[in-house]
């Protein structure tokens, strides 16, 4: 008997017991659901972190006074205790690291101030970067129209800005802002560029930016901070090549060490981070969920091939009349067995791919109703074909004993059978 026709016969011992294969069916569902929507909810917020996350770009790394990421009381004391990154540690680098080719300065202020023109406002938003030209490129932050500031501003201290996309949206509207004046926490400045649109599915704020030299930001915010602090440096780094970023991170760890007075053995007085450290922090984070979750789905099937053993001994009991007719007909005990472990194993992956379908939807829908609807959707295809795997397996494993019960039946009795 060819397997298309034990198939068919499958499909139809299924089509003809349709209350009873549904209810079959709502286990394997939910069990694959469940592993479906979680993976796909991660895979959403993972592969929009991923790219939140890479905002200094993949040949790019930071140095920075402060630890990057969550930090104990301890950590967070410790670093307090490091003096600040400053311009002349950047200007080293520059000078001694040759690996890298692109060496930017930054300093910010509050996250909260307000930008206007003639009347019109913003939010209470915006925030003020005070940089060097390699901001744009170091933080993939690129100007759309106008220029970038120039050494020649810093140089001046000029009273000069490059806004973001939406700061630009709002205020000129109808105007090129290029050439005119804004006025960033009651102070004005020439508006020079306008920074690309760089939307954010976490809601940052990188379209309300507002860069100005870094000169002009020391000589009106000064060097101490709104803590009685002095200010500490972002320093951004573009190393030469992908393939030497690491080198570069030890070569600039290498150099400030040396500056900044570290003694060896001696911890580091500052800190090196870079997007695809962040990236595979994040994913370690979420591989517990991961397990968790499988886990969880993992207990759902095995319970729901425990019902679909019992329901297929049931039908066994129910045909057993049918099949020693076929068995008197000369069907061969291996075609019975064939048939009856078709039919758990369909009845596995119906349900697994009604669950993979509900997973996608609900995984998807949950993240965006319950986070933010800027989340790109997902289709973890690779998660799809383990869940349809895994449901073969529990159709074969589980369906096995009730196919050997009816492929061992004797054809005499089971036409006696009433």
């Amino acid at each position: 008997m060819r397997y298309s026709d034990i198939t068919g016969m499958a499909f139809e011992a299924i089509r003809t017991n349709r209350l009873r294969s549904a209810l079959t069916l709502v286990g394997i569902v939910l069990g694959v659901a469940s592993i479906i929507a979680v993976m796909t909810g991660i895979s959403v917020i993972q592969s929009t972190m991923e790219k939140e996350m890479s905002v200094l770009g993949a040949q790019t790394f930071q140095v920075q006074k402060w630890p990057n990421g969550p930090t104990t009381e301890e950590e967070h004391n410790a670093a307090m205790r490091r003096p600040p990154m400053t311009l002349s540690d950047a200007q080293a680098i520059r000078d001694y690291v040759k690996s890298v080719d692109i060496v930017g300065a930054e300093l910010w202020e509050q996250f909260s101030m307000k930008a206007e023109y003639r009347g019109a406002e913003t939010n209470g938003n915006v925030s003020m970067v005070g940089g060097t030209p390699e901001y744009a490129q170091n933080n993939t932050h690129y100007i759309g129209y106008g220029r970038n500031i120039s050494q020649m501003d810093i140089r001046a201290a000029a009273k000069v800005a490059v806004i973001g996309y939406a700061i630009a949206e709002q205020l000129y509207p109808f105007v090129d802002p290029i050439g005119r004046d804004i006025r960033v926490d009651g102070r004005k400045y020439e508006v020079t560029g306008v920074f690309d649109e760089k939307k954010s599915a976490l809601n940052s704020s990188f379209d309300s930016y507002v860069l100005i030299p870094v000169s002009t930001f020391l000589s009106t915010y000064g060097n101490i901070d709104n803590n009685g602090f002095a200010r500490s440096v972002n320093i951004t780094v573009h190393a030469r090549t992908p393939e030497i970023v690491d080198d570069a991170i030890e070569e600039t760890r290498a150099v400030l060490r040396r500056v900044r007075g570290v003694k060896p053995g001696d911890a580091d007085n500052f800190e090196l981070w870079n997007s695809a450290g962040n990236i595979r922090q994040f994913n370690q984070m979420t591989v517990g969920i991961k397990i968790g979750a499988f886990v969880i789905g993992t207990i759902a099937l095995l319970v729901a091939g425990i019902g679909i053993m019992n329901i297929m001994l049931v039908s066994v009991t129910e045909r057993t009349k049918e099949i020693g007719i076929r068995k008197a007909l000369g069907a061969k005990p291996r075609y019975i067995l064939r048939q009856f472990l078709m039919e758990a194993v369909l009845l596995c992956n119906v349900g697994g791919l009604l669950g993979v379908l509900l997973g996608f939807g609900l995984g998807n829908l949950l993240v965006k109703k319950g986070m933010s609807s800027s989340f790109e959707t997902e289709v973890p295809i690779e998660w799809a074909v383990i869940g349809l795997l895994f449901c073969t397996v529990v159709g074969v494993v589980y369906g096995m004993l009730p196919a050997i019960k009816a492929s061992r039946l004797n054809p005499i009795d089971a036409l006696r059978y009433e």
